[in-house]
């Protein structure tokens, strides 16, 4: 499937270059939407990746050259700031430049972070390699637009249908993550690891070639024009489903950083061994993208709404069996439902967001939500270390309970009426 979603997509880009756009291509009014979707769901596939490895090896990595172990997951902290921080000027700025040449300023971060990290395994500098995760962590910033501009060009019909799209490109992240680890730890032996951050830069100038074929305009503001006039951020949030949705996509990340960041730890205490943890990482990151393929078509069926309540239901149920013991089993099934709330909440939450403003005002909504839910995430991941150190690994499963009922309530409560964007008045 993957292959033929990235034949599909050379074959539209030709039709594309010749004056053949792809709207006249697929015959339909979401030709566009249908390219850019494809587009950015082999961007995602090769972020992914990257993301992976850095995520995998940034503690590893982090421990050898840290005089200070205390500081071993210092890279991914940083890289989690950078991401939290970086998410409300990349919209921002993608608003006023393009989602082009956004994504592809995003990319350079990318490359330039994952060639820093490398030359600093090289020459033994842990600040250095600080850096460089903190980089990436910029292009991951940019990345989590994906999913926004994949609805960008689409009606609300299809809009579902292209987040999940490209959020199934991360189902390649699962198995060629550590495909890239293994065959590039020992390149650049005796300095372990650095070939692998030489890899990520590799797949990340990939990823900049393939960004460069979105066909994506730029929406500007204008009394009358497709763009609608542009209400103040604050009025734009008196829409009571909008803050519920934001409130959904911030839980179901949040809680699934919470869990999994504390889990191989957790696995590790009880007498598992490293490959368990590993394996029970790969199968919790497959359950959070292979949904993808088929999330859209739910929510089209089903609605948003209900999707994300199921998402928020496979929460509590990851939350359940990880309080029922400590098995092996036990640890894999709570992660693979985690990884399938986390698909159904985040998508159904950012289908939500996605048609509650004016298309001249996704910029700014679009940072403000991110910048929640990351900013949510980026916590969560600080706190789930100690929740482990000071009340042992049922205390990790036991926050996520009360935050799903909490989600649960605001989803009741406010997200009962729907209001598309196309229902505001211009």
């Amino acid at each position: 499937m993957i292959r033929q979603a990235s034949e599909d997509v050379l074959a539209e880009a030709g039709q594309h270059i010749v004056g053949q756009g792809p709207a006249v291509a697929t015959g339909d009014g979401d030709g566009r939407a249908r390219f850019n979707a494809r587009v950015l769901a082999c961007a995602q596939a090769l972020y992914g990746v990257s993301a992976m490895v850095v995520f995998t090896l940034g503690g590893i990595v982090g421990h050898t050259l840290a005089d200070d172990k205390s500081l071993s997951t210092l890279p991914i902290s940083v890289m989690l700031f950078g991401t939290a921080i970086a998410t409300a000027p990349a919209s921002l700025l993608m608003q006023r430049i393009g989602r082009r040449s956004g994504f592809l300023l995003g990319t350079g971060f990318g490359l330039t972070g994952a060639l820093l990290a490398a030359y600093a395994v090289i020459a033994q500098d842990f600040w250095l390699f600080c850096l460089g995760t903190h980089l990436s962590g910029y292009y991951q910033a940019f990345a989590q637009y994906y999913r926004f501009a994949a609805a960008d060009t689409a009606s609300d019909r299809f809009a579902p249908r292209a987040i999940s799209w490209v959020l199934a490109g991360g189902v390649v992240a699962a198995f060629m993550g550590p495909v890239v680890i293994a065959r590039s730890k020992d390149a650049l032996a005796p300095a372990f690891y650095a070939g692998s951050f030489i890899a990520v830069a590799a797949i990340t100038l990939a990823a900049m070639v393939v960004l460069a074929l979105i066909d994506i305009p730029r929406v500007t503001a204008s009394a009358n024009g497709e763009g609608g006039t542009a209400r103040p951020l604050l009025v734009v949030l008196r829409n009571r489903r909008l803050l519920a949705a934001i409130a959904a996509g911030m839980i179901s990340y949040g809680m699934m950083s919470l869990v999994m960041t504390a889990t191989p730890l957790a696995m590790v205490a009880c007498d598992l061994s490293v490959g368990d943890a590993a394996d029970t990482i790969r199968w919790h990151v497959v359950a959070m993208y292979a949904p993808s393929f088929f999330t859209g078509t739910l929510i089209a069926r089903f609605g948003r709404e209900r999707i994300v309540i199921v998402g928020l239901l496979l929460l509590a149920g990851c939350a359940l069996v990880a309080l029922s013991g400590v098995s092996l089993a036990q640890f894999t099934l709570a992660l693979v439902l985690l990884g399938l709330g986390w698909n159904l909440g985040l998508i159904g939450a950012t289908a939500i967001v996605a048609e509650c403003y004016r298309p001249v005002e996704r910029g700014k909504v679009q940072a403000f939500n991110d910048f929640m839910v990351f900013g949510f995430v980026s916590l969560s991941s600080f706190m789930s270390g100690k929740l482990l150190a000071i009340g042992g690994w049922s205390a990790v499963p036991g926050v996520v309970i009360p935050a799903v009922g909490l989600a649960l309530l605001l989803i009741f409560l406010l997200a009962r009426k729907p209001a598309t964007a196309h229902h505001i008045p211009q």
